[in-house]
């Protein structure tokens, strides 16, 4: 059985070895048949700490590591351009 894999943007790096990561997703309204765009905040475990925040970041379910951290960082994706 494979884990979960999911895509999305860097929120906060403050901590030690830990990110939170946006995740957008898009659901139907049951009712008046909208598209409506939805989000969830979970942080995940950066070992290395080289997700900066803005990154946009894959990061798989894994077994509990502390209270609220469930997932663990696969790679970064993609790094925002730096316009000076």
């Amino acid at each position: 059985m494979t884990s979960k894999q999911r895509k999305g943007i860097v929120v906060s790096d403050k901590m030690e070895k830990s990110i939170v990561v946006r995740i957008d997703y898009r659901k139907t309204d049951k009712r008046y048949k909208k598209t409506i765009r939805r989000s969830i905040k979970v942080v995940a475990h950066d070992e290395k700490n080289e997700a900066k925040e803005g990154d946009v970041v894959q990061i798989r379910e894994t077994k509990p590591l502390s209270k609220r951290k469930r997932y663990v960082l696969v790679q970064v994706v993609n790094r925002p351009e730096v316009v000076a």
